[in-house]
């Protein structure tokens, strides 16, 4: 239960980010096509690792607010998937919040079942294991856009989206409760 709290906890934080940007920049991303959307997720994970790796920072962006950025954009991603691209910007601060809502509390969902069964090794977890983890699942993802989106045997770009979530929100997690 202790990780379900941590886990809203961030969630309330990604929301109320995703909120005031919303209204600050309405829906402008709309226009993105999937694969931009990926090709973001790429360079927020590639500055993490980047800091990472260097120790020196020059931007005066935290590292967690490119994981909350990732847990955003992952989100965007998998509304474009339901809704797709569109031109048309008037979609409702009402309506997008609805399904912000609704993508966060099944990824909650999912790793709930996950927690479970691989019994929080998440814990355990080096930071930048996430990060390459989830460099690993955008890797995915843009093979799975370069073949249209068809698989033989793996799951789809929404199971990477919600993957990349959930990697984010561990980070988060940690950063917030249990690293200085």
């Amino acid at each position: 239960m202790k990780s379900t709290k941590e886990f809203e906890n961030i969630i309330k934080i990604c929301r109320d980010i995703f909120e005031k940007k919303s209204h600050d920049y309405g829906t402008s991303w709309r226009v993105l096509r999937p694969t931009s959307l990926t090709d973001q997720l790429f360079i927020k994970a590639e500055r993490i690792r980047s800091f990472e790796i260097k120790k020196v920072q020059k931007i005066n962006e935290s590292i967690f607010d490119e994981y909350v950025a990732m847990v955003n954009y992952s989100t965007i991603a998998l509304i474009q998937m339901e809704l797709g691209f569109s031109e048309n910007l008037n979609l409702s601060q009402k309506k997008v919040l609805e399904l912000y809502d609704k993508y966060l509390e099944y990824a909650k969902n999912l790793m709930c079942k996950k927690n479970h069964d691989y019994n929080e090794a998440w814990r355990k977890m080096r930071l930048t294991s996430y990060t390459d983890f989830i460099l690993m699942k955008i890797h995915r993802t843009k093979q799975i856009e370069n073949h249209d989106g068809k698989t033989i045997i793996s799951e789809g770009v929404d199971a990477n989206y919600y993957d990349i979530i959930n990697y984010s929100i561990f980070a988060l997690i940690k950063l917030k409760f249990y690293e200085n």
